[in-house]
């Protein structure tokens, strides 16, 4: 596969698994509106800042939130004051190195898979990013 390919489909895999992290925690916790709650129910300690919920392991950080699957996949995720999800190339590439078979990109072809994926895709802040809504 082509690297800018590879890069296109590693944002994708990204994109999918926070997708079905989103639906998993909220099936777990039914009082989570939007996966960015899971900040506000960590820092109200309704929720641990870290544990196991269904099959996933999380840890709330800073602004976001690190979860790792049962296959050892890891998506971290920081949070917009909105609510939104955003993410960074630091975040893609260790989504990349996480997976089962582990796929190394470079920030540019980062870059070049993030402006195929526009309007998928938009750009936050300089090098952060979030799934158009």
């Amino acid at each position: 596969m082509e690297r800018a390919g590879a890069a296109r489909d590693l944002v994708l895999g990204y994109v999918r698994a926070l997708n079905a992290i989103d639906e998993a925690m909220r099936v777990a916790i039914p009082s989570l509106e939007r996966l960015a709650d899971v900040l506000h129910q960590a820092r109200s300690r309704r929720i641990s800042r870290s544990g196991h919920i269904g099959t996933y392991s999380y840890t709330v950080h800073g602004d976001g939130c690190r979860f790792v699957s049962d296959n050892g996949t890891e998506v971290d995720v920081d949070f917009e004051a909105d609510g939104s999800e955003v993410f960074d190339l630091w975040r893609l590439r260790w989504y990349g190195l996480s997976l089962p078979d582990p796929l190394v990109v470079t920030d540019e072809d980062l870059r070049s898979a993030m402006r195929s994926l526009q309007p998928l895709l938009a750009e936050v802040r300089p090098g952060w990013f979030s799934v158009a809504s």
